[in-house]
């Protein structure tokens, strides 16, 4: 709603504004082929993401000053913090970096957007840049219409650039036309009411604008046309830094947690960044006179001093905040929280930003699952039996904790199910749809997600067929007739072992280790397994149970078996590295099980 608001604003200004002097129609070209020559600049870095910019970014959250440092180089190399912040927060949602770290992109980020300024400054008004546009134009759109993605990506950013570097001639242009019938140095303040007047002008562009480096090109152009005076152009260059708090913000409004979180440590970040630089504007500007006379930069080249100036006070604003980086990350996980219903979990690691990047979506539907699989699944799995999951982890016996685990754990299977289960369970079936169907995978991604869907899908089954077990483990663990307590003892003993050595592969780091494992494990139970089916015909033959009982022996007996095999299918998917998917014969089908759900 706010966004659409601002929209109509802008569009009834800037009608009012071409109405009334036609003369302003160049400039107003000019910054909308810079904007879509960003846009078209950051669509064609979005195809190298996935692969080198992506583990760039999540390696350098390592260490505060790596995560910075690349922060900064990245932006100002592909001239978009908003694609280092989606980036970010995808990598946050996913659980593959800290927030501390993602800040310290974001922070990184703020330095690189300052490259643009030194971009337009040093170059874009100092040469005939139309000159150099077009031949990137023209070979942008031939790369551009080719089927390779790399050489799709390669034409969007030479034409972003193409386009970039012609929005800031027609500007130049413009505004030098411009000034022909306008001089508005006539609207210059000095002093500090022309700082804030013109600060708030800064917001207002750049909120408008929606990009700090578009609102600080037209700044510098205008500045190099005469039109704004050296003073003003300082305080609006303070003015785009603090405006993007407001892009920040709006561009959080429905977004995810890490989105909110991130948005939240950009603006803190840029208020304290620009109340800074207005409170110390006056020796900010007597700094950046002395830098520009050790580097060269002549007396009147205000264009220059400026980009210097806007660098100064955004490095200014990392070195302050840099020793609250900690505290920032604990305010904003505390105060800042997911609102999800309390009566019904919901996932950890899924939401829109993981979306963005293959990579990330696989890494957290695995994590998801994990999650899935390792509490909600085991616990439900354990009480259903009346295990206490705490005896499980002990160094307890297995003989012991059953034994000790003889009193009812009074739970409902399908509320459980319905509370813990089913809604984490259907958005990873969603999540990974979607991604098969919208992104595009490589073959052990897609692969992967497949086997991610089939180890969601036994773990349903396994909470169906608990579900039937209970039942008779309830009143049968309480039977008169000895031989069915111990023959429903020994099922719990078996499901006891194979949950303890779930426990024990989750943190398990050799994946080889683990998959030779789980093949000695079944080994184990398939032994055991057949033993019991012995033991159990021998109750039948010599008439030591009826025939009500015999039958629900045999059916549980089979029961147990496919629950053993299915948890050691889960632990061989999840935890151990695999040649290859289970045979298609035993894939579950899509839907849920209509006895869970």
């Amino acid at each position: 709603m706010i966004r659409r608001w601002i929209f109509l604003f802008v569009l009834v200004i800037l009608g009012l504004v071409i109405f009334y002097n036609p003369n302003f129609k160049t400039i107003a070209a000019g910054v909308s082929i810079l904007l879509f020559g960003m846009v078209t600049l950051e669509q064609g870095f979005k195809v190298f993401a996935k692969g080198p910019l992506r583990r760039i970014l999540k390696k350098a959250t390592e260490k505060l000053y790596k995560s910075i440092s690349v922060g900064a180089i990245v932006t100002a190399i592909i001239q978009s913090s908003s694609l280092v912040s989606v980036i970010t927060i995808s990598f946050i949602s996913a659980g593959l970096i800290s927030l501390s770290g993602g800040i310290g992109l974001i922070y990184g980020a703020n330095i690189g957007t300052t490259f643009t300024a030194w971009l337009v400054a040093g170059f874009g008004l100092k040469v005939n840049i139309s000159v150099l546009a077009m031949p990137m134009l023209i070979f942008g759109i031939l790369f551009s219409f080719q089927h390779n993605k790399s050489l799709k990506g390669l034409g969007n950013v030479l034409t972003g650039l193409g386009f970039f570097f012609l929005g800031i001639y027609y500007m130049k242009d413009g505004f030098d036309v411009f000034s022909n019938y306008i001089d508005l140095t006539q609207y210059s303040i000095e002093g500090w009411p022309g700082v804030f007047v013109y600060t708030g002008i800064g917001i207002l562009i750049t909120t408008i604008l929606q990009s700090s480096s578009a609102s600080l090109a037209i700044v510098l152009t205008a500045l190099a046309a005469g039109q704004i005076t050296y003073e003003n152009a300082l305080a609006l260059a303070i003015g785009t830094n603090i405006g993007t708090t407001i892009t920040a913000l709006i561009g959080s409004i429905g977004s995810n947690v890490s989105g909110k979180r991130l948005a939240v440590a950009h603006l803190i970040f840029n208020l304290v960044t620009g109340i800074v630089a207005l409170v110390f504007i006056m020796p900010l500007a007597t700094l950046v006179d002395f830098l520009s006379k050790t580097a060269g930069i002549a007396a009147d080249d205000f264009t220059l001093k400026l980009a210097l100036f806007h660098t100064l006070f955004n490095f200014l604003g990392v070195l302050i905040m840099i020793p609250f980086i900690n505290r920032l990350e604990r305010f904003l996980i505390r105060f800042i929280k997911d609102s999800k219903r309390k009566d019904i979990d919901e996932p950890k690691y899924l939401n829109k930003a993981i979306l963005e990047f293959p990579g990330t979506l696989v890494t957290s539907l695995e994590k998801e699952t994990r999650y899935l699989f390792e509490n909600p699944i085991i616990e439900i799995i354990a009480h259903a039996l009346n295990i206490h999951r705490t005896d499980l982890i002990s160094e307890l016996r297995i003989k012991t904790v059953v034994q000790k685990s003889q009193k009812d754990i009074e739970v409902n299977v399908r509320e459980l199910y319905l509370r813990k289960v089913k809604s984490i369970y259907g958005q990873i079936l969603e999540y990974a749809t979607i991604g098969q169907a919208e992104l595009t995978l490589e073959a052990p991604q897609n692969q992967r997600i497949a086997e991610i869907k089939i180890a969601n899908r036994k773990m349903v089954e396994i909470i169906r067929d608990v579900k039937e077990l209970r039942i008779n483990v309830l009143k049968y663990t309480q039977s008169d007739n000895t031989d069915m307590r111990s023959q429903y003892e020994r099922f719990r003993r078996l499901i006891a072992k194979v949950l303890r050595a779930v426990n024990q592969m989750k943190d398990a780091e050799d994946p080889i280790k683990t998959k030779n494992e789980i093949k000695d494990l079944k080994k184990f139970f398939k032994a055991k397994m057949k033993s019991n089916n012995k033991s159990i015909d021998k109750l039948i033959r010599e008439n030591l149970i009826d025939v009500n009982m015999a039958s629900s022996l045999v059916n549980d007996h089979d029961n147990v078996n496919d629950m053993i095999k299915m948890i050691l299918q889960v632990c061989e998917l999840l935890y151990a590295q695999k040649d290859s998917l289970f045979e298609p014969t035993e894939s579950a089908p899509d839907h849920v099980p209509h006895s869970t759900g």
